[in-house]
């Protein structure tokens, strides 16, 4: 699903009430509907409910929700945080028919607030939504304090007070909602870290925008859904053969798992043929692992890879329809050469994952001599190795490195990030802690390779690939819970998380 801009947004709307003469109120009134639905899933009637609104118009749809909570029997208090002066038209009329059905807008009051939170039902957060760029301060950044340490069930309207609806950098403190009501189309900060632990579930609700208008809205930001994903049926006459021949070069000594999970997780995603080259000091402990997967032995030195392990791969190379390499390979640089000469001679897609892209670290320029796509798989850490740091938020920087070098980029970790060279990008929507555990990575890596062996479009095996990894996680959190998920369970969870997304 594409996500909007905060800028955008707002144009979105000008063009929906100025253009298509939607009333403004009706937008509002939907809006707070949708609210007041995610409020009534588990309020106790028997307790109040707190609206915190500002005085703008995502205030608006506070109170707008909170009339509709008063008539629906529900005892309400509505604290306005924010500038009475500068209440917009809609905010008032809001307000009017609030003060019609028995409730009314009270200054904000720290002791008051903090009263009524004590024993709150819910909070409604309506302070900002879109509208803040500037960190919280002053009655706000009380409210928003207050909200926090209640212990209550908070609903946020289209976006929680504190995150930036476009960066997901949070503007000094945030409301931490249980569930954040979204209007019209995603927001990309409701999904990046670190705003994304601040908004809970994310709802995204339609509040009539017609949706020929929302269609032609253009973005370079998409959000990773089921709803956006369909897995192929495979032909009844098909065979191996049709399904790709991936080539995983990976481990070390110490580290002979990592080459297993990847080479096992590429086979549940469905690769045809698997090839694992390993150093031949591990080749005798992977060997006896693999069942499915295909290993072979390349020269090694001080158990690692060879130089000339390169040069070993032959026909293996040139069958391959992917190569992935990187897990577990360990540092040295034999390793560096290794993946230097891989990069420059490749021709199929290849992915670089772990110490395949710590090779890249103070030479990253080589990828402009790649005759391949190159896909890269790192978190913030080795990010930051290739000089992915610095100024700018997280997909800012994400996009900014796959363009200037060409290549995809799998920025990992909550919301994982999927930057195309192109300057597009898609941010997922699956996975948890459960996935904060050693081998998941090698894990997401071999369904990359399965699904790009198969000849998917590599922007949606991308995409793809993360998604199934973290639904995977997410299934064996719900089994398992968070503490005990391991990365051999995620792979036991890829055949179910791929069945979930055929049609």
């Amino acid at each position: 699903m594409k996500a909007l801009f905060a800028d955008r947004m707002r144009e979105l709307d000008r063009i929906a009430i100025e253009e298509r003469g939607i009333p403004s109120l009706r937008l509002m009134e939907t809006a707070a509907a949708h609210v007041v639905s995610a409020v009534m899933e588990t309020l106790d009637t028997e307790k109040p409910a707190a609206v915190f609104c500002g005085s703008g118009n995502n205030g608006g749809d506070g109170v707008a929700a909170a009339e509709m909570l008063l008539r629906q029997g529900c005892a309400v208090r509505v604290f306005l945080v924010g500038k009475r002066e500068k209440a917009t038209a809609d905010f008032l009329e809001m307000e009017r028919r609030l003060n019609a059905a028995g409730g009314r807008v009270e200054d904000f009051s720290a002791e008051a607030a903090g009263a009524v939170l004590t024993d709150c039902g819910a909070v409604i957060d309506a302070m900002f939504g879109i509208g803040l760029n500037s960190p919280m301060r002053g009655a706000a950044k009380a409210a928003a304090e207050l909200i926090n340490a209640s212990g209550a069930r908070v609903i946020a309207a289209d976006v929680p007070s504190g995150v930036h609806a476009d960066t997901g950098e949070i503007l000094g403190t945030a409301v931490r909602a249980d569930v954040t009501v979204t209007f019209s189309l995603p927001k990309p900060g409701l999904y990046l870290q670190p705003g994304c632990v601040c908004c809970g579930e994310v709802r995204v609700c339609d509040i009539g925008i017609p949706r020929e208008l929302l269609a032609a809205q253009e973005s370079r930001i998409a959000t990773v859904d089921a709803a956006s994903l369909t897995l192929p049926r495979r032909a009844p006459d098909a065979h191996k053969g049709d399904f790709g021949r991936d080539l995983i070069i990976a481990g070390s000594v110490g580290f002979t798992g990592a080459p297993v999970l990847a080479a096992n997780a590429a086979s549940r995603a469905g690769a045809g043929l698997v090839c694992l080259g390993v150093p031949e000091e591990i080749y005798a402990i992977t060997a006896v692992k693999c069942s499915e997967v295909m290993p072979f032995p390349l020269p090694g030195k001080d158990g690692m890879l060879s130089a000339a392990a390169f040069d070993a791969l032959g026909d293996r190379l040139r069958a391959a329809d992917v190569v992935l390499a990187g897990p577990g390979l360990g540092r040295s640089e034999d390793c560096r050469t290794f993946i230097f000469r891989l990069v420059e001679s490749c021709r199929v897609p290849l992915i670089l994952d772990a110490d395949g892209i710590n090779a890249l670290a103070g030479n990253i320029d080589i990828l402009h001599r790649a005759e391949c796509p190159v896909i890269l798989t790192p978190h913030d850490g080795e990010f930051a190795r290739l000089g992915g740091g610095g100024e700018g938020d997280r997909l800012t920087r994400a996009r900014t490195f796959a363009e200037k070098y060409g290549c995809i980029l799998i920025l990992k970790g909550h919301g994982t990030i999927t930057a195309l060279p192109d300057g597009s990008a898609v941010i997922n929507t699956t996975g948890g802690p459960a996935l904060a555990k050693g081998g998941s990575g090698d894990v997401l890596a071999g369904i990359l390779a399965g699904f790009i062996g198969q000849g998917f479009p590599l922007d949606d095996a991308a995409a793809a690939a993360v998604y199934v990894h973290g639904l995977a996680g997410d299934r064996c959190a719900g089994r398992l819970g968070e503490y005990s998920v391991t990365a051999d369970d995620v792979t036991e969870a890829i055949p179910w998380a791929i069945k979930s997304l055929m049609r």
